[in-house]
């Protein structure tokens, strides 16, 4: 009897399942004498019994990520000449860009992108994404048509009395299944010139095991810097607010050495006398300590 290559689709309990079989004498279908959430396949001489919840993966992942760039601008005409380069250098599409590449690195399908820009300043980006499933040839496969997203929001601001500017960049990448977001996070950091990061990382929901035992995480973290370089690193300081038992991860950095150069704005370094230089380090060093605990200390 010839080979037949046989793909089924079944919906359960709202989601999509695909089945493909690559053998002799095979069949797929639902049984009536099985619970919808069952898939029947007829393979190797022998029916085979599959439940969705030991296929699909449920957990949601999250990963929050807060960067900010600071900067030392004299005037207010100079304040406001940062903010418009800054918005220049990182509109909408730029990010768009940003996060095409994210989603490349992820193994993740794009199925729509909406971005702005906005007036006076800042941009968002928002795209909507998939797990790309595949189907190996002779092996039965389940597909599960998850949904995830990436947006990212600016916000550049500044304070006519203070002298500094900030920029700050939210990103949030949310997936469902197998894919999870940490791997992006060395390349989010190199994207920006990040003073200050702070980054949660949250697994919500649960998933099912071969025998239905409930699994609300599937891989091993102990903290989010274990994804990031060492090289990065240790150009921080970086400290842990770990609840392991919600599965709740946050991770706060901030830079260690302040090259005074590429603070300022239109201003050389060499222009400026040493008090005046430390004045300027040490206002820019009390605004990231402020930013990096969130309160006001000083």
């Amino acid at each position: 009897m010839e080979w037949i290559h046989i793909i089924c689709v079944f919906l359960v309990s709202g989601k999509l399942l695909w089945s493909s079989c690559n053998q002799k004498d095979t069949a797929c279908g639902d049984s009536d004498s099985q619970r919808a959430d069952w898939k029947i396949c007829w393979g190797k001489g022998k029916w085979k019994i599959k439940s969705d919840c030991m296929d699909f993966n449920n957990l949601t992942k999250v990963l929050s990520f807060n960067i900010y760039d600071i900067c030392y601008a004299k005037t207010a005409r100079e304040q406001k000449d940062y903010v418009a380069y800054i918005d220049e250098q990182y509109n909408s599409e730029r990010l768009t860009n940003i996060l095409v590449n994210l989603t490349d690195m992820i193994g993740a399908k794009i199925l729509n992108i909406a971005k702005q820009d906005y007036e006076p300043q800042g941009a968002s980006v928002t795209i909507l994404i998939s797990e790309e499933s595949k189907l190996p040839s002779g092996e039965i496969q389940l597909a599960h048509l998850d949904k995830s997203h990436v947006t990212v929001h600016t916000y550049p601001e500044y304070h006519p009395e203070s002298c500094l500017a900030t920029f700050r960049v939210d990103i949030e990448v949310g997936t469902c299944g197998e894919i999870t977001p940490l791997s992006t996070l060395n390349y989010l950091i190199q994207s920006f010139d990040s003073d200050i990061i702070t980054m949660d990382y949250r697994i919500r929901g649960f998933t099912r095991d071969v025998d239905g035992k409930k699994l609300f995480m599937d891989h091993k973290i102990a903290s989010i810097q274990e994804y990031i370089m060492p090289e990065i690193l240790r150009r921080y300081d970086a400290i842990d607010i770990n609840v392991y038992e919600a599965n709740l991860f946050h991770t706060k950095m901030m830079v260690k050495e302040l090259d005074l150069q590429d603070y300022l704005f239109k201003t050389d370094v060499y222009e400026l006398p040493p008090t005046k230089r430390l004045e300027i380090i040490n206002s820019l060093r009390r605004e990231m300590i402020e930013i990096f605990s969130g309160r006001n200390i000083f």
